[in-house]
Formats: C-alpha cells, structure tokens, sequence
C-alpha cells in the first residue's frame, strides 16, 4: 500500500472524529442553526454561532456519523443542495455582522439522488462559489477528511485553506479514478498516487496552504493535541484577516483561486 493510499483508509475510518467533535474541542458556546429556510434542515451541514475564546464566528461543517445511525441522519455526509444553502445562509448572516467564518469539510462528494438533482444540486454549489468568492469577512476552511470534488470545494473558497495530514482533495475518488480511466477499481491504490490528493501533494502545489500533523497513535486518540494546534493558528491568522480592508480581502482571496486557472491555461 503507498502513501496516497494509506491516507485514504485513514481518513475513511469510522473512529475518526468529525465537525461536530472538532467544534467542540476548539470553539466555546456554540449555537447550532437549522435550515435554508427554502426547504429543509440538512443534516449533513452543521452550523451556527461560536466563540473562538472571545471572538464571535460563524462555523460550518459537513457532518458524518459513527454508527449506521448517526450516518443516515446525516446521510453519510453527502450533503443535498439546502445543506449548501443552509451554510450559504449563515455565511450571509456572518457577513452582515463582519464575524468571520470557520469551516470544516469532510464528504465523499454532494449527494447525486434524484431529488438532489431536482432541487438544484449544481446551482446550489455554484451560488457558493460566488458568493465566497466575494464575502466581505474573512473565510477559514480546513480539511478535516475527505474533500470530494463538488460537495468539497462548495465550502472551500477560503482566504486560507488548511489540511490535516491525512486529509484528501480531489475531483472524484481514487476508486471513481480507476474505473473510469482504466476500467479496473482493482488499480485504486494506482490512482490515489496519480491524483497527487494527499495533504503533502497538495501542500507542494500550493493547493492548501498549510498542513496539520496527525499524532502517531491516531487522530481518534488524541484530538486535542490536534485541536489546540487549530485553535491557536485560527486566533492568529484571523485576528490579522479581520485587521485588512476588505478590498484587499477580497483581491488575495481572488488571486489565491485564479492562480490555480492560470496554471492550467499554461
């Protein structure tokens, strides 16, 4: 098994912790908010109100479960298109009284059912996209798992973007990788070290802009070793955003992205 590959069924166990557990470790009195008040509460996106120490902030997050139980009520962190506009929603709200927003992702991708699709899965990702790329208030995201394509970066247009050391990134899954390139899922392994989706590679190709080390006996074994190391790199990295004048935000924020077109256009 290569690395790429040990990352990955790292980052799939069941014991890992998730959005909920890393906002209880790292934020104080948080107050959870439901529903994109256009359809439903998705429980696949956590959200709501906090306190990082003394400063107020907006976090949200894809959630996934431990048990059967706990993942179909969350459906196994595949959101639907009114968890991305509930999160859009508090987003908004955030802006509107210049509170920064924290977020934390982890999903295979946005759920593809029918019903999905029919409610606007694609507009609901791209309405986010657009809308991050021009909030007027400082915007953290954090990889604290999986980040699968769509479902992933629809909470990812940060003015930071950070990893956990097993965290993943990519277009579609090293198995959906294989299959569709080689038409053999048994060359997953393969095509996980093609992808380049790990913390390190995307850290090398200034994807991510900073990598957190997970403790050797597991990132379920010591979350907060994990959580202090968070904690203590948002107050210093927000307390400088929340300083800069938001045309300025706004421009870092714009150029971190179109970088990543003017390399492909070369």
């Amino acid at each position: 098994m290569n690395e790429a590959m040990k990352s990955v069924s790292i980052v799939r166990k069941i014991e890992r912790p998730n959005t909920r557990q890393f906002i209880d470790a790292i934020f104080n009195d948080f107050m959870e908010f439901h529903g994109d008040r256009l359809f439903a509460d998705d429980g696949a996106v956590v959200g709501g109100i906090a306190f990082l120490e003394k400063m107020p902030v907006t976090v949200v997050g894809i959630q996934k479960g431990h048990t059967l139980e706990e993942n179909v009520a969350c459906n196994f962190g595949s959101p639907n298109p009114e968890g991305y506009r509930k999160a859009l929603r508090l987003m908004k709200q955030a802006e509107k009284f210049h509170r920064p927003v924290v977020t934390f992702i982890n999903t295979a991708g946005a759920f593809c059912g029918i019903g999905a699709e029919e409610r606007g899965q694609g507009e609901a990702i791209a309405r986010n996209l657009l809308e991050m790329s021009r909030l007027k208030t400082p915007v953290i995201s954090i990889f604290i798992g999986e980040g699968g394509s769509g479902g992933a970066i629809a909470l990812a247009v940060g003015d930071a973007v950070w990893m956990l050391e097993h965290g993943m990134y990519s277009v579609l899954s090293p198995e959906g990788f294989a299959s569709i390139l080689w038409r053999d899922s048994s060359r997953v392994a393969e095509a996980a070290e093609l992808m380049k989706m790990t913390a390190k590679d995307l850290l090398k190709n200034e994807v991510i802009d900073r990598m957190f080390p997970e403790p050797k006996e597991g990132l379920e074994n010591n979350l907060d070793a994990v959580a202090a190391e968070l904690k203590k790199a948002l107050l210093e990295t927000l307390s400088k955003l929340m300083e800069e004048e938001t045309s300025l935000l706004l421009e870092n924020r714009y150029q971190r992205f179109r970088k990543f077109g003017e390399f492909v256009e070369s």
